[in-house]
């Protein structure tokens, strides 16, 4: 579905999804929800057209499902991220720019998505990476605001950052380049196999019980370091690997824009290669095999998500269970010469974004069939598939005064950043919106690349990024941020990015001028005030999704 859609809110959507899948569906006394959210995934899934990945999992939930090709998060790294999606707030309102803080005590006591599930009878539960361990979310997961039992980690987690990558000198390192015997393993586990048996021992103890469930599950990859099992490698010969189409930073890419990807740089196998800070390349024969890595913990990934998925279907849930599938924020695998996320370019802000809602975005399998079988990607022949996604016409498109009225009423509790559009689920979409705009922004210590520029700690934080997306260009303004007031100086200018997507979609070309400025400014006065400052106030695009949910 080709439009533009804001990550901040993806659980306004889930609710308003929950009411049509109530309101359709057979068995109204049951209405579960499984919001599985991956980690630094991009948009490498074959559903989004990435060539070389391997993520038929994915894929099959993405053909039964309503796949949004342009969500964006809020801001390139995990906890302010998070926080912001499960919240609904964007990181100027809940202040959470780094992980050193917990917004009920930062900046206010927020309804989270889980939350308002539990106050509505939902039993909520999360296993893995859901909130930002540590202070972000009080050391735990928001416990007993979020969840009805506390939340569930695994316990191999532990030796993410440990020595456990054998190197070629036969010792145990602590590598980014970690791919491993997993019978070898502590436990012969690895963290996303331990949360993928809790999640799916979870659905089993729930599967009978009458109380509706939310499960959001969280797997670790593919973050950093690719600890993964090394039987995926496999499906990614390092001679059919290619470099990025741009590895090189930009020309006129202005240094405050550049993140130069300290957490790599400190993994033993990156030191070893000496690159000089901060713009030095990685040896392309590296950068070939990061790539590779990359890909392989997708594959990974994805089959555990295919596990999740599979017994979802096997245990008679998939006809009572919408499934959202997302990701925190993306990542940059050589693009403008960088690797990591902490920035605001596509690669780092786009996620993927899929709504499997049962009997609205599938038709019912009358022959009893697993709606999800596994696909085992390392001993299955490549798979297919297409979309059973029903065509939005307009009778489609029809809604019920009794839901516009729910929703109405629902933003006027809940929706705090935005305009309320729900009078506009009347009209189906009709192709780019040419003014639908997304927000992301990302905070820098100074105007030039130092040790701390990928995550400043709220005190150190000189100069904010805020960048607006549209259908047709990415614009972002360097401003001066006050860290003590949370202010942003508008007329303290000290950068600026203008990209042509048409001509330029890997945004390499920067054409920003100081005219430019004063157009866009110009511009973006006309858009409606939701924020303390002018600039970067926002729409709520539910009117570019209604289709999903209007009946």
């Amino acid at each position: 579905k080709d439009t533009m859609y804001m990550f901040v809110r993806i659980w306004l959507l889930l609710l308003v999804l929950h009411s049509l899948v109530v309101a359709v569906g057979a068995r109204t006394e049951r209405r579960n929800v499984l919001f599985i959210m991956a980690d630094d995934l991009r948009t490498s899934l074959g559903c989004y057209g990435d060539p070389v990945v391997k993520s038929p999992n994915i894929d099959q939930l993405a053909s039964k499902s309503q796949v949004f090709l342009n969500a964006y998060a809020q801001q390139a790294v995990c906890a302010p991220s998070r926080t912001s999606m499960l919240t609904s707030r964007r990181p100027d309102t809940t202040r959470l720019y780094d992980f050193n803080s917990y917004w009920r005590v930062h900046s206010g006591n927020y309804t989270t998505m889980p939350q308002y599930f539990k106050s509505r009878g939902y039993y909520t539960m999360s296993v893995g990476k859901v909130f930002h361990p540590g202070i972000a979310s009080n050391h735990t997961d928001d416990y007993p605001y979020s969840w009805s039992i506390p939340a569930y980690h695994p316990a191999s987690f532990r030796f993410e950052k440990e020595k456990m990558c054998k190197g070629e000198d036969g010792k145990l390192h602590a590598n980014l380049l970690c791919a491993v015997n997993v019978t070898e393993q502590p436990g012969g586990t690895l963290p996303d196999m331990e949360s993928t048996d809790e999640a799916v021992r979870l659905l089993k103890s729930r599967a009978n019980d009458d109380v509706p469930f939310f499960l959001a599950v969280g797997f670790h990859k593919p973050h950093i370091p690719f600890r993964i099992p090394q039987e995926y490698l496999s499906l990614y010969p390092i001679d059919q690997m290619t470099l990025a189409p741009d590895p090189n930073v930009p020309k006129l890419l202005p240094p405050v824009a550049y993140n130069p990807w300290m957490d790599v740089r400190k993994r033993d196998d990156v030191q070893k290669l000496n690159v000089s800070f901060p713009y030095g390349p990685i040896p392309k024969d590296f950068q070939l095999r990061v790539r590779q890595h990359y890909y392989a913990a997708v594959s990974y990934m994805d089959a555990q998500v295919g596990r999740l998925l599979s017994a979802l279907g096997e245990l008679g849930l998939a006809d009572s269970t919408m499934v959202v599938f997302t990701s925190d924020h993306g990542w940059s695998l050589g693009e403008h010469g960088e690797w990591a996320k902490y920035s605001n370019f596509d690669v780092t802000t786009r996620v993927p974004l899929i709504f499997y809602v049962p009997g609205v975005t599938t038709i019912d399998d009358w022959l009893g069939e697993s709606t999800f079988p596994f696909v085992d990607v390392l001993t299955q022949s490549e798979l297919s598939f297409k979309s059973e996604t029903p065509s939005l016409t307009t009778d489609y498109c029809r809604l019920t005064r009794n839901l516009l009225l729910w929703f109405m009423a629902l933003c006027e509790k809940l929706c705090t950043e935005g305009d309320n559009l729900a009078h506009t689920f009347r009209h189906r979409e009709r192709g780019k919106d040419a003014e639908a705009i997304s927000f992301s922004q990302y905070p820098r210590p100074a105007d030039t690349p130092q040790v701390n520029s990928d995550l400043p700690d709220l005190k150190d934080i000189k100069v904010m990024g805020y960048s607006l997306r549209s259908w047709d260009y990415r614009y972002t303004l360097w401003l001066g941020f006050n860290p003590q007031t949370f202010q942003v100086n508008v007329s303290d200018v000290h950068a600026g990015e203008l990209y042509m997507l048409a001509g330029d979609p890997g945004q390499d070309e920067n054409v920003y001028s100081d005219s430019d400025h004063s157009v866009m400014m110009t511009k973006m006065a006309s858009l409606p005030h939701v924020s303390s400052f002018l600039i970067f106030s926002t729409h709520i695009f539910i009117h570019l999704l209604a289709c999903l949910f209007l009946f």
